[in-house]
C-alpha cells in the first residue's frame, strides 16, 4: 500500500527473486472484462497454473481494479466484478496450509476495496511503502546515475535535500532528464544545472511556445512575484516551503510558475504553516490588484483561489484548525466510493452550521488577505525589482529570488515587517538596528493609512494598541512600523486594563 511510483511492484519482484521461486504477476485490470465469466475464469486459470508451480508467488497489481467494495457498482458490470472477486476469495480460502502459493497485491487505493478482501486470512498483512526519506533518495539517485557520467559540481546528497516529496519514479526520472538534457547539448557530462532544469520540468511541467503581450507579461511578472515575496516571507516566519524557482515562461496551461520545495520531509502539517500556503497562493492575486487595479486582475489566480479554498475547507471541516467552531469533523465521507474522494462527503450538520462554517472559512481567507496586503504594500520596492528582473531574464532560482528580496533567509521577514522587540537588551539593540536598515520603508504607507482617520486611530498608532479598523484590527502598530500580530480578544482586554487605569481616554 503506497502512493505511485514509491516501487510496490518492484518490491514484489524484489522477494520473488530473493525467494528464488516461480513469480506470477498480473494487473487488476486484466480480470476485467464486458463478458460475464471471463474475468473469474482467468482466476481460476491463474491460481491452476500457480498450483502447479508450488512453492510460488502470486502478485496482482493494481488489485483496486478489481478489488473494489460490491455495492459500488450497478447492473451488468457489477456482476462481473462481483463474480471475479468471489472466485478470488474461493482460491484464496481452498489453499492448504502448506501449500506453497503466497499471494502478494499492490495499491494505491486502498480506501475502495472491498471489507472482505482485507479480512484475516486473505490481505491481512499491510506493507506500507511511503516515499523516500533523504537517505533514500539519496541512494535510489545512486543507482539510477551509476551509469550516467556527472560533472564534479554534481553532489547526491543536495539534490536528496532539494527533492523532498519526490517518489522512486520521479527521482529515475529527474536522472534520465538530466541525462537527456546533457545529450541534447553535446555535453560528455550531466552537471548541476541539468539536474536543476529537469527538476523544473518534473515539477511545473512543459515549456509552452507562444506568443504573449507584453500587457500580460508584465502582469505575469507581477503575479508571480507576489507568490514569491509572500511565499519568501512566509518561509522565514512559520516555516513554509521555500522558493524553488519562479518562471513566466509559459508551462502547462499556466502563464506562469512559482515552484516551492518543502525544507525537510513532512509528515504532519501545522496551523501556521497552512495558513502560510494560504497567503502564498493570495499573493499573485494581491499583486495584480496594487499594479493593475482591481478593474484589470485577470483569470491567472483562478487555479490559486480554488487550491485556497479546498485547503481552508479542510482546515475548518476536517483537521479542527478553527478556534470559532466546537472541535469536531464536519461532514462525513460516504461509502459510495465509486462517487470519488469529493463527491462522496455528506453533510452532518445543519443549515445554521453550515453558515457558521462558510463564515469561518470567509474570515480566514479575510485575515490571510489582509496580512498579504501589508506584507506587499510594505515591500512594493522589492516587487517592482522582483518583477523587472522576470521580464528581463524570463526565470529566475531560489537562491536568486532570495537575494533580490533580501538576501538572507533570516532578513527576509525583517524587510517587510519589522517586529516589536524583545524585553533583552540585545533583543531592543537588534531591533533598533533592524528598524535603521528597514523600517523607514513602511513608514510612509502607514502615513498614508493614517491620513484623515479620527483621533482615536492616531492614539492607537501612537500608544501600541490594536487599530480598530477592520484591515488593521489585528496588528499592533508603533511609530516605526507594524509589529506583531496579537489577537483582538488579547488587544481588547489590555485596552480595557489601561481604560481603568486611567491611561486611555474614555467617551
Amino acid at each position: 500500500v503506497g502512493p505511485p511510483g514509491t516501487g510496490k511492484t518492484l518490491l514484489a519482484r524484489a522477494v520473488a527473486g530473493e525467494a528464488g521461486v516461480p513469480f506470477f504477476s498480473i494487473s487488476g485490470s486484466e480480470f476485467v472484462e464486458m463478458f460475464v465469466g471471463v474475468g473469474a475464469g482467468r482466476v481460476r486459470s491463474l491460481f491452476e497454473q500457480a498450483k502447479k508451480s508450488t512453492p510460488c508467488i502470486v502478485f496482482i497489481d493494481e488489485i483496486d481494479a478489481m478489488g473494489h467494495s460490491r455495492g459500488a457498482g450497478i447492473g451488468q458490470s457489477y456482476d462481473e466484478g462481483g463474480q471475479t472477486l468471489n472466485q478470488l476469495f474461493t482460491e484464496m480460502d481452498g489453499f492448504d496450509v502448506n501449500q506453497g502459493i503466497i499471494v502478494l497485491a499492490a495499491t494505491n487505493r486502498p480506501d475502495v476495496l472491498d471489507v472482505a478482501l482485507m479480512r484475516p486470512g486473505r490481505f491481512d498483512r499491510h506493507v506500507e511503502v511511503g516515499l523516500p526519506d533523504v537517505r533514500g533518495r539519496e541512494q535510489i539517485l545512486r543507482i539510477h546515475t551509476r551509469n550516467k557520467p556527472l560533472a564534479d559540481n554534481v553532489s547526491l546528497s543536495e539534490i536528496a535535500r532539494g527533492t523532498a516529496s519526490f517518489s522512486g519514479a520521479q527521482l529515475e526520472q529527474l536522472a534520465n532528464e538530466a541525462a537527456m538534457l546533457a545529450a541534447r547539448e553535446g555535453k560528455s557530462l550531466v552537471d548541476i544545472d541539468h539536474f536543476r532544469r529537469a527538476q523544473s520540468r518534473i515539477l511545473m511541467g512543459e515549456e509552452r511556445h507562444i506568443i504573449v503581450s507584453d500587457a500580460d507579461r508584465k502582469l505575469t511578472a507581477y503575479h508571480e512575484a507576489g507568490h514569491a515575496i509572500v511565499g519568501a516571507f512566509v518561509a522565514a516566519t512559520s516555516g513554509g516551503d521555500a522558493v524553488h524557482q519562479v518562471t513566466i515562461i509559459p508551462r502547462r496551461s499556466a502563464m506562469g510558475v512559482t515552484g516551492f520545495l518543502p525544507k525537510e520531509d513532512k509528515y504532519t502539517y501545522a496551523k501556521a504553516y497552512c495558513m502560510g500556503k494560504i497567503k502564498t497562493l493570495l499573493g499573485g492575486r494581491v499583486a495584480e490588484e496594487l499594479t493593475a487595479g482591481i478593474e484589470m486582475v485577470t483569470t491567472g489566480a483562478g487555479l490559486d483561489l480554488k487550491t485556497m479554498t479546498n485547503l481552508v475547507r479542510r482546515m475548518v471541516c476536517d483537521w479542527g484548525m478553527s478556534d470559532k467552531l466546537p472541535l469536531r469533523t464536519y461532514g462525513e465521507h460516504s461509502e459510495q466510493v465509486f462517487l470519488g474522494r469529493d463527491l462522496g462527503r455528506e453533510r452532518d450538520y445543519g443549515e445554521d452550521m453550515a453558515k457558521k462554517i462558510d463564515d469561518e472559512i470567509d474570515r480566514i481567507i479575510a485575515e490571510c488577505l489582509d496580512e498579504v496586503r501589508l506584507i506587499l504594500t510594505g515591500s512594493r520596492d522589492k516587487l517592482e525589482l522582483l518583477a523587472n528582473a522576470l521580464l528581463e531574464r524570463e526565470t529566475l532560482s531560489g537562491d536568486e529570488v532570495r537575494a533580490i528580496v533580501g538576501g538572507e533567509a533570516e532578513s527576509e521577514a525583517q524587510a517587510v515587517l519589522p517586529i516589536l522587540p524583545t524585553e533583552t537588551k540585545a533583543g531592543k539593540k537588534d531591533w533598533v538596528l533592524r528598524w535603521l536598515k528597514y523600517g523607514w520603508r513602511n513608514l510612509s504607507d502607514l502615513i498614508k493609512w493614517a491620513k484623515g482617520k479620527p483621533w482615536k486611530h492616531w492614539h492607537s498608532f501612537f500608544s501600541r494598541q490594536s487599530v480598530s479598523s477592520r484591515s488593521f484590527s489585528t496588528y499592533r502598530f508603533d511609530f516605526f512600523g507594524i509589529s506583531k500580530r496579537v489577537s483582538e480578544s488579547e488587544s481588547g482586554s489590555r485596552s480595557r486594563r489601561k481604560r481603568k487605569a486611567g491611561l486611555l481616554a474614555t467617551k
